[in-house]
């Protein structure tokens, strides 16, 4: 007598598109968390899915990876060295890419400009697989996001995030929580005694810097209301601009305690302290460990640099991309973008 498997046969697309009453291109939609499917229809197809206990399959999704998947990515263009060490992190994994059957092309683009950042989105429909972005959150971007994912392109949103657009996953630091925690440390280092304090963004149009400023108003407010908060100054994360407003700042307020300076273009904020005679008694908290920002905190320019790991970041943007084609699930713990906090003292 044959002996019956004891093992249950794993459930599949098709019996999933079958139990929900919907095509199998309407049933890979919902998983894909692609738009353009009825509530009630998504409701039916992820109710099937618990039912059958359906999971992607592996094998499958290697088979899937046999052809050349492409990604791009749009990075602002500029001097900024942050961005540049993401697009350094971005040829250090060609090798680990090609493993993955992925290619890679990176895009300079001014994020600055949200009709420009939007046609560089737009140019990318039907000419890649997946696009990672650093932009602004601005309807013109969010609209072009959504008409790439609704082609079926997979949208990654990288250290500034456009939360209400259809991109499948965010890939950053909790930008409210690093404001908060820069506002914590000029707080601590500079006491209390009443004094006032300067902050310098790359843009508030942004999102990762409107983020950071909210949080670091909030703790400074709540926490540390002796100190004054001046009105931000946008520096276009440009280091000659942020030179010439610390430069105003300083003959403004001779008696300026702090700088937090959100975004990047620090070396400009240290040439202006570092001329001032101020280097050493104007309590500077700024973002991102770079050569310069490394060479500042051991000098004492800087007093602490908040960090995001550019190689974790391009390394979990790929992974997650490759998860978006192979319907795998994100290891959410794996893909949490940590916020570093460095002194001259615990420099790696």
């Amino acid at each position: 007598m044959d002996r019956k498997s004891s093992t249950k046969e794993r459930a599949t697309l098709e019996d999933v598109a079958q139990a929900a009453q919907v095509s199998l291109a309407t049933a890979d939609r919902v998983l894909n968390k692609r738009p353009g499917v009825r509530a009630a229809t998504v409701a039916r197809v992820n109710d099937a899915v618990r039912r059958l206990g359906y999971r992607p399959d592996p094998s499958a999704a290697k088979l899937a990876r046999a052809r050349l998947r492409r990604v791009v990515f749009l990075l602002p263009a500029g001097a900024n060295r942050f961005v540049g060490m993401l697009g350094e992190q971005v040829e250090a994994n060609l090798e680990w890419m090609r493993d993955q059957r992925v290619g890679s092309t990176v895009l300079a683009v001014n994020v600055f400009n949200p009709a420009e950042l939007a046609k560089a989105l737009l140019a990318q429909a039907g000419q890649c697989d997946a696009v990672v972005v650093m932009g602004m959150d601005h309807p013109l971007v969010r609209s072009a996001i959504d008409q790439l994912t609704q082609a079926g392109t997979v949208v990654i949103t990288l250290v500034s995030d456009v939360p209400s657009s259809t991109r499948q996953h965010y890939v950053g630091i909790d930008n409210t929580a690093a404001g908060r925690t820069a506002a914590t440390l000029v707080g601590r280092f500079v006491g209390r005694h009443s004094a006032k304090v300067a902050v310098i963004v790359g843009s508030l149009a942004l999102r990762d810097h409107a983020e950071r400023y909210f949080g670091f108003n909030q703790v400074m407010a709540q926490e540390h209301p002796h100190l004054s908060v001046l009105a931000p100054l946008e520096g276009q994360d440009d280091a000659v601009q942020n030179e010439a407003l610390t430069r105003q700042l300083l003959a403004a307020h001779p008696d300026l305690a702090a700088i937090y300076s959100v975004g990047a273009g620090n070396p400009g904020i240290s040439s202006a302290l570092c001329a001032a005679g101020r280097a050493h008694d104007t309590v500077f908290v700024g973002h991102e460990l770079t050569p310069a920002s490394r060479a500042d905190l051991l000098n004492g320019t800087m007093d602490a640099v908040i960090n995001q790991d550019a190689g974790h970041e391009i390394r979990s943007a790929l992974r997650v991309a490759l998860a978006q084609w192979s319907q795998e699930p994100v290891n959410a713990d794996q893909e949490r973008i940590r916020i570093d906090i460095y002194l001259k003292d615990n420099l790696p």
